[in-house]
């Protein structure tokens, strides 16, 4: 089951005090950003974050799920704290500041056909 648009819209502008948030598309699923980092994905209509220690430090109790078949657990937010915008928020933080930089991809280039004479 993919998740609503709706959810997506709803997480995201919870998230809006945070910085410039967004979802991309992935398989009828969302994954979200924060400063070029991917932080959190939302599967049938509920929120993952990706687990950090800083992350199981600031929540209370922790449950952990896998978002999909196959995947690493995350922790799994329950409807409370999406309607919490501060506590999610500095949840969202405390995560983006604990994970590395992205790696940026670099474009391989094809070596040019070596010339015969």
């Amino acid at each position: 089951m993919a998740s609503q648009a709706s959810s997506v819209e709803f997480i995201v502008d919870q998230l809006s005090g945070c910085g410039a948030v967004t979802a991309k598309r992935m398989f009828g699923e969302y994954d979200l950003y924060l400063s070029e980092k991917m932080f959190a994905v939302i599967c049938d209509d509920q929120l993952f974050i990706k687990p950090t220690d800083a992350g199981r430090t600031f929540l209370d109790t922790v449950t952990e799920a896998p978002p999909y078949p196959s995947a690493k657990p995350r922790f799994l937010l329950d409807a409370d704290m999406w309607e919490d915008r501060e506590r999610l928020c500095q949840l969202a933080l405390s995560t983006v500041a604990a994970l590395p930089a992205p790696v940026k991809k670099v474009k391989k280039t094809k070596p040019s056909a070596a010339k015969t004479s």
